[in-house]
């Protein structure tokens, strides 16, 4: 799975964020995984502070809220073909 959402319980901007995966998911036919970092200490230290966090293809995207048409042409330019 190429994008993930990394989130926590009772985050607001999660929930926008989610809205906003969904979207995109729908744009491009990319599925999306959501992580909650409750208790993952590496994760919390990495990421704690900006959730939620973006990722594509692993690599940090962006985080506090989506860049939708940022995050639309960004695995539109890195899909195969």
């Amino acid at each position: 799975m190429r994008l993930t959402l990394l989130t926590r319980p009772g985050c607001h901007l999660c929930d926008v964020a989610k809205e906003a995966m969904a979207r995109v998911a729908a744009a491009t036919g990319e599925e999306w995984a959501e992580v909650d970092i409750t208790g993952d200490e590496a994760l919390e230290d990495e990421y704690g502070f900006r959730i939620p966090v973006v990722l594509l293809d692993g690599k940090e995207h962006g985080y506090w809220r989506v860049e939708e048409d940022r995050l639309l042409r960004d695995i539109r330019l890195s899909s195969p073909g």
